[in-house]
């Protein structure tokens, strides 16, 4: 029963690691049953490597293994350098409101994902770009405009699942008004309800009813909703907000656990115990092995204690096997390969030299 209860705990948590090569921790968090592995600048280099790197990791699960990375575009981009396209700012390609050309923006981020062998990009942006001195989101957003990020956000985001990646959207409820970056510190913001609905909430809202694949947790304090924890512990954020107001019934996933946003502030036991109380799926915790043991062990201890559910468990390990189901391909499939004609189809006129103060129509193919 524990060795039961210690693998469903570990199924809802997507990891980092170090190193171009699985290394043993990685190996043992595999064989415990961690849902994915998210990959970063640090394990990646050509092509080839990249490809080979995931499909070693999903050989040595032997099961549906989530690749992830975070592929935007512009200057959150994991895989770079040719065949990639090197994609502007979403802020410029959002300045052309162009839904058909979101939308194959969405299906290049895919193509170029899966031939690597990933299974979801932890994109887009859904943060609305209403504060110029964001030190972390910025031109990363798609419009300083609500309805145009929700507009532009959902074609990129089905292009992306039309071609066969999962996407998710970020970051819940809003990391656009922030004066502070999370990576760093734990932001807070005082706008009222009114304000959330009328801007930060309008693009999720638009995400949940096109009944998307995922959204990303904001480390970030809501005064509205809950003035001591940032979202991605907050049950007002979480299952008040954004299943039951906005009826998002897709995985939601934290932001890393290991940002100094909650390091600094929070026990990791403490973090994953009160986000998944709060109505968290799935936890990315990307660099320490561990913190990493140390976060599955808090939510078996919790259920052990009675703090947890099991079945709250058991409910949020559903929802991301479910989409493993529908996006983790294995370790022998071969997607289309990088080069091809539809990838040069895809990409033509994209790339960030090429696109930059071009009349929209010039680049559409």
């Amino acid at each position: 029963m524990s060795a039961d209860l210690h693998r469903l705990a570990a199924g809802l948590f997507v990891i980092g690691f170090p190193g171009t090569a699985p290394d043993d921790d990685v190996k043992r968090l595999i064989d415990d049953g961690v849902a994915g592995v998210i990959l970063f600048k640090r394990n990646v280099g050509t092509a080839a490597q990249t490809t080979e790197l995931v499909r070693a990791l999903k050989r040595h699960a032997g099961r549906p293994l989530l690749a992830s990375v975070d592929q935007e575009g512009g200057r959150v981009a994991r895989l770079r350098g040719a065949p990639f396209t090197s994609l502007p700012a979403m802020r410029e390609l959002g300045k052309n409101r162009d839904l058909a050309l979101m939308e194959r923006v969405g299906r290049l981020l895919a193509f170029e994902t899966r031939a690597c062998g990933f299974d979801w990009d932890f994109a887009p942006v859904m943060d609305v770009d209403t504060n110029p001195k964001n030190p972390v989101i910025g031109d990363r957003s798609l419009h300083r405009d609500a309805a145009e990020v929700a507009r532009l956000g959902v074609a990129l985001s089905k292009g992306m699942e039309a071609g066969g990646v999962a996407s998710c959207a970020k970051h819940f409820p809003g990391h656009g008004d922030t004066l502070k970056d999370s990576h760093l510190d734990l932001p807070s913001l005082p706008h009222a309800m009114e304000r959330l609905q009328a801007v930060e909430l309008v693009p999720f809202a638009a995400y949940a009813k096109a009944q998307l694949a995922s959204v990303m947790t904001a480390h970030v304090i809501f005064e509205a909703l809950d003035p001591k924890v940032p979202a991605t512990m907050s049950k007002k954020a979480m299952t008040g907000l954004l299943r039951d107001r906005l009826r998002f019934g897709g995985v939601i996933v934290s932001d890393d656990l290991e940002m100094k946003a909650v390091a600094d502030n929070f026990p990791i036991e403490r973090a994953v115990v009160e986000g998944l109380d709060a109505g968290v799926d799935c936890f990315l915790v990307c660099h320490r092995a561990s913190v990493q043991r140390a976060a599955i062990d808090a939510l078996v201890s919790a259920v052990k204690t009675g703090r947890l559910q099991r079945s709250q468990l058991e409910q949020a390990h559903a929802r991301v096997s479910e989409l493993s189901r529908r996006f983790a391909l294995s370790a022998e499939h071969r997607p289309p390969a990088l080069g091809t004609e539809e990838h040069r189809r895809l990409a033509a006129g994209l790339d960030a030299d090429s696109f930059v103060g071009r009349d929209p129509t010039e680049v559409m193919v």
